[in-house]
């Protein structure tokens, strides 16, 4: 039972991390690639909207890069959401861009998700576009992402998160890096199977007939409204050729509040999205979901302490090692340690400010699975689950459910 426990976590984990991604080329190898259907001269009207809470020093940087968007002027509007800001982000925008971007503000803070629901009401273009206000996009980011509405099978959108790095920056910041890097390429591969299953809040795009209002104590709003538009039959596309450029984390205390918040809103949109999780009647939505995301969330990480234990177990019973078996388990528990005393320098020197390439994959694998853990344990806490019901009644809003 002990080495079937092993045998069992280790090949989840590898079918999680290498397994999916090798599975998925081959489905696409046999089965062909799908080649995007768009028009280059497809150019509806479309709503870029930036969620701005007390971004006033990203405002003006952002405001630039948005203007210069290669779109026909007389076709997107600049719609920035500063809902509860306390640090004069509206009266900024009103007095340097009155009659060139649209401001929607007002001294409550209800939250991101309520801000959204709320500026929704006022999107009136077929097409809306979500980025975030401290990322920077590509000149053409808008034109490359509207074209795939050209097809009538595309629901969303997703462009491309990149995380600007260098050789001086943190660990935890090289690690974000080399993991969007990981998957971009699986959204490909993901989007030229069927479609892509999740959508990063950096930049993203929805036909606004398909919007529906979000529970507002949502943590992962851009990946419960793209798998939900997603669950109603519709693909979400990839355009790699749209990107939003991001700073990493400042520091590892900062990323890993992230990454917690973002396991939390995980575990939050597994049970929000179970539905998602009949092959019967979604098919290869289902089989891209549960292995993309949800062993990615909450199997892997759980099965990385069950790895670690029980091959304690067998080593120490195997020994002293007598035979080609108990010599295995010995090894294998010896690169468990290795590996993850690897991770522990690799924390401890970015404790320090010291950076060592060759430690960035242990560590921020480790890191992100410690995170996952962590973010678990907060959503079991009840932080998230079931609050959302108070929020609407306190509030008076009436929210749809897929």
């Amino acid at each position: 039972m002990i080495e079937f426990l092993f045998i069992l976590g280790l090949a989840l984990v590898v079918y999680t991390y290498l397994g999916y991604g090798i599975v998925v080329w081959v489905m696409i190898a046999i089965k062909g690639r799908r080649k995007p259907y768009y028009s280059e001269d497809y150019l509806p009207e479309v709503t870029l909207a930036v969620p701005a809470y007390n971004e006033l020093s990203c405002l003006p940087d952002k405001i630039q890069n948005s203007l210069a968007q290669e779109y026909p002027k007389d076709k997107i509007r600049f719609l920035f959401v500063t809902e509860g800001s306390n640090d004069g982000s509206e009266q900024w925008i009103e007095a340097h861009y009155k009659g060139v971007v649209e401001v929607l503000g007002g001294s409550e803070r209800r939250g991101k998700v309520a801000a959204m629901n709320n500026a929704m009401q006022y999107v009136h273009t077929p097409i809306v576009i979500f980025t975030d206000a401290n990322t920077h996009l590509n000149r053409l980011a808008v034109r490359n992402i509207v074209r795939h509405f050209s097809d009538p099978k595309v629901g969303a959108v997703a462009g491309e998160k990149r995380i600007q790095t260098a050789d001086s920056e943190s660990a935890a910041g090289a690690g974000e890096g080399l993991y969007w890097k990981y998957e971009s390429q699986l959204k490909r591969w993901d989007a030229e199977l069927h479609t892509i299953v999740g959508a990063a809040g950096e930049l993203f795009a929805l036909r606004t007939e398909l919007y529906e209002p979000v529970e507002t104590d949502t943590i992962l709003d851009d990946f419960i409204i793209s798998l939900r538009i997603a669950g109603q039959g519709y693909r979400v596309a990839y355009e790699p050729d749209a990107y939003a450029l991001e700073a990493p984390s400042y520091s590892i205390l900062d990323e890993q509040k992230r990454k917690i918040r973002i396991a939390a809103g995980g575990f939050q949109s597994i049970v929000r999205l179970k539905h998602l999780l009949n092959p019967f009647r979604y098919g290869v939505l289902t089989f891209e979901y549960v292995s993309h995301r949800v062993f990615r969330w909450a199997v892997a990480p759980l099965c990385l302490p069950l790895i670690f234990l029980t091959n304690a177990w067998l080593a120490w019973k195997s020994y002293p090692p007598m035979d080609a078996i108990s010599y295995a388990w010995t090894v294998m528990f010896l690169l468990q340690c290795l590996f993850y005393g690897a991770a522990w320098v690799g924390y401890q020197l970015e404790q320090r400010q010291l950076r060592w390439k060759l430690l960035f994959v242990p560590f921020y694998f480790t890191f992100m699975n410690v995170c996952a853990l962590a973010g678990l344990v907060r959503y079991l806490r009840g932080k998230q689950s079931g609050a959302w019901e108070k929020v609407r009644r306190a509030e008076g809003v009436t929210l749809k459910k897929s």
